[in-house]
């Protein structure tokens, strides 16, 4: 939707919302956009706002605020979408007609980048079995010194137990019980 055609859209739908005319709105947005002040234009330019209180005019800065809010947000989303290349016509038009910040970001949320943290860098580096190993107490059969591989930067021993901790401690390996070495194995090393 071309920018003046939306901001007409908006204006509209604020003057629905608080039972007043579009031109009001439009020449409050201005004098908002001017710096001036909620007290100032129900004061001062009562004659461009056809007489609106302070309460209406704060209600025009409140929803032109969220407004932009959503914007930028949408626009946040499908740039993020288009870098990744996961932007399809229908995701895009769902999210261009999200009316609220709560449906945008439901839309929004299966494409939604999760956080790196320690353990899911650990498993990238394919860190899980030995993590698997030490807390289910099998970790005789799977030594350390197997995972260690420049090509994914476990370059000892060490940060391959490291890398098992951080997925133990993430809670990403579930077992009922841990093994004494599993318990040693989190205890003795940093």
């Amino acid at each position: 939707m071309p920018q003046d055609q939306q901001n007409n859209h908006h204006q509209h739908h604020i003057a629905q919302a608080l039972n007043i005319t579009p031109e009001q709105v439009l020449a409050t947005a201005q004098l908002l956009e001017e710096g001036a002040t909620v007290p100032f234009i129900s004061r001062y330019r009562k004659e461009l706002t056809g007489s609106l209180d302070e309460v209406q005019v704060a209600a025009i800065r409140d929803q032109l605020a969220g407004l932009a809010a959503l914007a930028k947000r949408r626009k946040t989303m499908l740039d993020s979408l288009a870098n990744r290349e996961l932007l399809t016509a229908e995701l895009e038009k769902s999210l261009q007609q999200a009316s609220d910040l709560t449906t945008l970001e439901d839309i929004f949320l299966p494409y939604k980048q999760k956080r790196k943290t320690k353990a899911s860098v650990a498993k990238e580096k394919g860190l899980e079995p030995l993590a698997q190993a030490i807390f289910t107490g099998q970790d005789s059969a799977m030594q350390p010194t197997a995972f260690v591989d420049s090509e994914k930067e476990v370059d000892t021993e060490d940060e391959a137990l490291a890398g098992a901790r951080d997925i133990m401690r993430s809670g990403s390996v579930r077992m009922r019980r841990c093994g004494p070495s599993c318990a040693d194995s989190l205890r003795t090393r940093p």
